[in-house]
């Protein structure tokens, strides 16, 4: 029964599989067309901006590329990050975008005249079929309001001219990462607790640390715990990673973490190729 069970999924996840590049080919096919067909249009606009909801941001260039930007976590810096990706055809961006999510977009941008060429301030809506009568098409440059977003998140070092000017300045940036570190380890943790949550109840709370001044566990609804500060007398309850954060590194918690599960469940640290028995002679 296992066996015929077996081989209907591995069926269904074969279809679903072909199914999905049929699709995918077929939207982005129809994606090309419409691309090709407004492609006059976007051109004399100077492109389009179609979604810019910080950190997600895709936008049309003149020359029929997109620009897409996402927030992403480097595991190998252990930092989150906006990458920004050149997408050449409309075929690529329908593995990274749901069509209908394209389209709708195009739509929102005209209704809402985000248009990307400040030469096209002075067009009218006769110059895009099906925008309300009246409506000026006009904006700022997307890829120029990128940079300026991209510039104001940059830290502001000053010049200085002397050592305890420098003494400051560098000062006021360690704290300025040290926040910016936090953030990031926090996405981090959060980012975990969704992907954990699942599993975290069926195993229920694992204690990861239990001492006179600090307590922290894993359940179902994430990291929680409680800490005495160093030089302080009162207790500081943890819920959630922004706090959890301010006093654990993430690599500690997951560290400790599979130390606290293996101690509990011996199983899971063993080989699927046991060495029981391999000093027999």
């Amino acid at each position: 029964m296992d066996g015929r069970r077996n081989d209907l999924l591995a069926e269904l996840a074969r279809d679903a599989a072909l199914e999905r590049s049929d699709f995918l080919v077929r939207s982005g096919e129809q994606l090309e067309r419409f691309l090709r067909d407004q492609a006059d249009r976007v051109r004399d606009l100077g492109g389009v901006t179609l979604i810019d909801d910080d950190p997600d941001y895709l936008a049309m260039a003149p020359d029929g590329t997109f620009r897409s930007r996402s927030r992403v976590y480097d595991e190998a810096t252990g930092q989150w990050h906006s990458e920004t990706e050149i997408v050449e055809t409309g075929a690529e961006l329908v593995e990274l975008y749901n069509p209908a999510d394209v389209y709708a977009a195009f739509a929102d941008a005209a209704r809402n005249a985000v248009w990307a060429d400040g030469d096209a301030a002075a067009a009218t809506s006769e110059a895009v079929e099906g925008v309300a009568p009246g409506m000026t098409i006009d904006g700022p440059d997307p890829y120029a309001g990128a940079a300026d977003r991209w510039a104001a998140a940059q830290p502001d070092v000053p010049l200085v001219d002397d050592d305890a000017s420098a003494a400051a300045a560098l000062y006021d940036l360690a704290l300025d990462f040290q926040e910016r570190s936090q953030g990031s380890e926090s996405g981090l943790v959060e980012q975990f607790e969704n992907a954990a949550a699942a599993l975290a109840r069926r195993v229920g709370n694992v204690v990861i640390v239990d001492d006179l001044d600090e307590h922290l566990e894993l359940g179902s609804a994430g990291f929680r715990g409680r800490v005495i500060p160093e030089g302080e007398t009162g207790w500081i309850d943890l819920a959630g990673p922004d706090s959890v954060v301010r006093f654990y590194d993430p690599t500690d918690i997951f560290g400790d973490l599979a130390d606290a599960l293996a101690e509990a469940f011996p199983a899971v640290t063993r080989d699927d190729g046991s060495d029981e028995g391999s000093d027999e002679a």
